[in-house]
């Protein structure tokens, strides 16, 4: 699964643009990110960490670094695609560079591809030129015109995220000691029957309280982030392991396999068996 891409030690990126029918790539993971635009692809599946999409026309999508990811066929319309892929470097922007007030969006934006970031079709639109320019540019204006296309994706609100953060072996930090705690606990603890009285508790909060600091804090109700964190595991499991989907599902702290089967499709659009078939398919093609 791990590949080893053309970005030299000499260059801070390198784009590559390809045109082809079929479209269909490996299972892959590299140490680098990578920005990627898609365009005319409508119908094609992608695959990034444990999430599961079919994807639309044009898409425009930034993989943290040994984030596994492909996108494939399926249903694809079978006319020409076009992708655009910008590969740099992880130690591009060095945390003291990223220290900087101005670079606070572009720090986020890069800690939140570990999870991988699908921008609107809107943004993609107004950056495909530009993006699909860097591939004939070279020098310094070439890293100009980089910097100053992440810096327009870093402000763009409300990012969707993609995949869980167990897929890059990261969890992330929230600039919050009560979130901190409460994050961690639910991570050690997602296997049992985790109830919104106990979190509050770690937070010393009301239940009523903690629910609005939740939702706040990070868009989620306390429900959706703990079914994220045990779909994050439960996903795990299904690549990993030849447990039965009714074992994965109590082994992850849902109380029957109906209301697993629900919460799966739900965030991944397809139930637990459809997902086991389909990336265990791509981890042997790879």
């Amino acid at each position: 699964m791990r590949e080893n891409t053309p970005l030299s030690q000499d260059d801070c990126f390198v784009v590559s643009s390809k045109n082809d029918p079929r479209f269909d790539f490996p299972l892959h993971c590299h140490d680098e990110y990578e920005l990627n635009l898609i365009v005319n692809a409508c119908g094609a599946k992608r695959i990034v960490g444990g999430h599961i999409q079919i994807i639309d026309d044009l898409e425009l999508v930034l993989i943290g670094p040994n984030l596994s990811h492909t996108w494939s066929s399926n249903d694809y319309n079978g006319n020409t695609a076009t992708e655009t892929t910008i590969l740099f470097h992880k130690d591009l922007f060095d945390d003291k560079f990223l220290s900087w007030a101005q670079l606070d969006l572009v720090k986020n934006m890069l800690e939140r591809s570990q999870k991988g970031i699908l921008f609107p079709q809107h943004i993609a639109s107004v950056l495909k030129d530009r993006i699909i320019a860097l591939n004939v540019k070279n020098g310094f204006q070439s890293v100009l015109d980089l910097l100053s296309i992440l810096h327009d994706l870093a402000v763009v609100p409300d990012l969707e995220t993609l995949s869980d953060t167990g897929f890059s072996n990261v969890h992330l930090n929230y600039d919050n000691r009560r979130l901190n705690k409460v994050s961690e606990y639910m991570n050690k603890n997602y296997n049992q029957q985790v109830t919104l009285a106990e979190v509050a508790r770690i937070a010393g909060m009301s239940e009523a309280s903690f629910s609005r600091f939740i939702k706040q804090r990070t868009g989620k109700t306390f429900i959706d982030s703990l079914n994220e964190i045990k779909l994050e595991y439960a996903s795990r499991m299904l690549i990993e392991t030849t447990n039965t989907i009714a074992e994965i599902a109590y082994n992850c702290g849902f109380n029957n396999i109906s209301n697993f089967n629900r919460v799966f499709k739900c965030k991944k659009f397809c139930i637990p068996s459809e997902f086991r078939e389909t990336y265990s398919g791509y981890k042997v093609s790879a």
